[in-house]
């Protein structure tokens, strides 16, 4: 651990024997091995049933008993022939006191092992009923166990919910809310919790020396920031400077440049009129080359015409030529194809005189020809019936029936129409 053997000592609640009331003073401010003594009892030294003299203390809690009953506080004072019914049971320390806890390999969120020390005062009152409490409800045992648990149980659970960089922020947060938790489950046994406070916080050894050398190196680099700084004044400066006198620099340079430039436009002016004289003569003699080439070439444009109407007159007299040529041989063809026409017409209706007259004759022997195609017909009806007849006997009802029945007998055929279109139609 890195507390030391003699710093941050663990505190203890206790209680004492003690021989009389009278020895509590001494045994509340005996403080060996950080224990602390919270009640003291003192023993039953009745003589013959009695105690001669009984000094009660002031300044404390005496808590005293008739027959083992508790009967609340003693008034202090000397009590005379005390009977042994009657005994002081416990002397509560009315003091302020200051219980140290230490915590030792907290873990924090980020898993640094860290010792925490704990101060924390209370006291036990401040009326005689809460010493009752304390004493017949709570007990210093349990009390001393309670109070480690629960100051053990809020230091891990504050400092697990913080990396170590933030453990040394958290003192005031912590306290406040480790007072109220305590002074809330305390004080239903007469416990007045009054400060709660972490005194000290201390980190691994070569965590806190890197942390230490993390610090001086910070300081290290605010230091080289600074003169960086400076450093970068100083050549903002030294460049603002140059950058003056280059500014002046090319002010002068750009003013010699201007003057350039217009000496530069004054003869570029001069050359360009001299050059636009010398196209404007050019331009001259041009134009009248170019009215001499004009009058040439209109003269040849009119021989031109001249040559071309000539050649033209005689291009259409052929064609007209050759025109009525075609023409008369067309107008022979026409007549040719004409008279094949008419030949082909009257062939046709000749044609035409001769299926009429085809049509006549076949119309005049239909009656003829109806005859002998109700002949066949029954024929071949008859030959129905007589294979129907050879391969044996057939049982045929309704309507089927009835039409075979009257072809086989027909009884309602008539000797003028012996062959009727129904009968040989139900027939089939």
């Amino acid at each position: 651990s890195m507390w030391k053997a003699d710093h941050f000592q663990h505190s203890r609640c206790v209680q004492r024997h003690i021989n009389t009331p009278a020895d509590a003073a001494r045994t509340f401010n005996d403080t060996r091995g950080n224990e602390i003594c919270l009640v003291a009892i003192p023993d039953d030294s009745a003589i013959c049933g009695f105690t001669l003299c009984l000094n009660v203390p002031s300044g404390y809690f005496v808590l005293h008993q008739e027959w083992y009953r508790n009967q609340g506080q003693l008034d202090p004072g000397v009590k005379m022939c005390w009977p042994f019914w009657m005994r002081v049971s416990h002397v509560v320390n009315p003091a302020t006191i200051t219980y140290s806890a230490p915590s030792q390999q907290v873990p924090t969120a980020d898993n640094v092992m860290v010792d925490i020390n704990l101060s924390l005062t209370f006291a036990i009152g401040p009326e005689s009923d809460a010493a009752q409490q304390f004493v017949y409800h709570l007990g210093t045992t349990r009390f001393d166990e309670f109070l480690a648990a629960e100051v053990e149980e809020g230091i891990r659970g504050l400092v697990y919910s913080v990396t170590h960089e933030r453990v040394n922020d958290l003192r005031e947060e912590f306290a406040l809310g480790m007072r109220s938790s305590l002074a809330r489950k305390f004080a239903p046994f007469g416990i007045i919790i009054q400060i709660v406070k972490i005194t000290e916080v201390r980190l691994p050894s070569k965590l806190a020396e890197t942390l230490e050398q993390t610090t001086t190196f910070k300081t290290r680099i605010a230091e080289v920031a600074k003169k960086h700084e400076n450093t970068i004044r100083v050549l903002t400066d030294e460049a603002a400077q140059l950058l003056e006198q280059e500014v002046r620099k090319n002010a002068r340079r750009t003013q010699e440049l201007v003057a350039q430039i217009e000496r530069y436009e004054i003869e570029h002016k001069e050359i360009v009129d001299e050059v636009s004289g010398k196209a404007r003569v050019a331009e001259t003699e041009a134009q009248s080359k170019v009215d001499v080439r004009i009058a040439a070439a209109k003269g040849d444009l009119a021989v031109s015409q001249a040559e071309g109407q000539k050649s033209a007159e005689e291009t259409r007299r052929a064609a007209q030529i050759g025109c009525d040529e075609r023409k008369v041989q067309v107008n022979q063809k026409a007549a040719v194809l004409k008279l094949e026409a008419n030949a082909r017409l009257v062939t046709a209706q000749n044609d035409a005189k001769a299926l009429v007259a085809a049509a006549d004759v076949e119309n005049k022997s239909t009656a003829q020809l109806e005859a002998k195609r109700r002949f066949e017909l029954e024929w071949e009806r008859l030959s129905v019936l007589g294979d129907l007849a050879q391969q044996g006997r057939r049982f045929i009802s309704g309507k089927v029936g009835a039409n075979v029945l009257h072809g086989m007998v027909p009884d309602h055929i008539s000797f003028k129409d012996p062959f009727p279109k129904s009968a040989s139609s139900s027939m089939l």
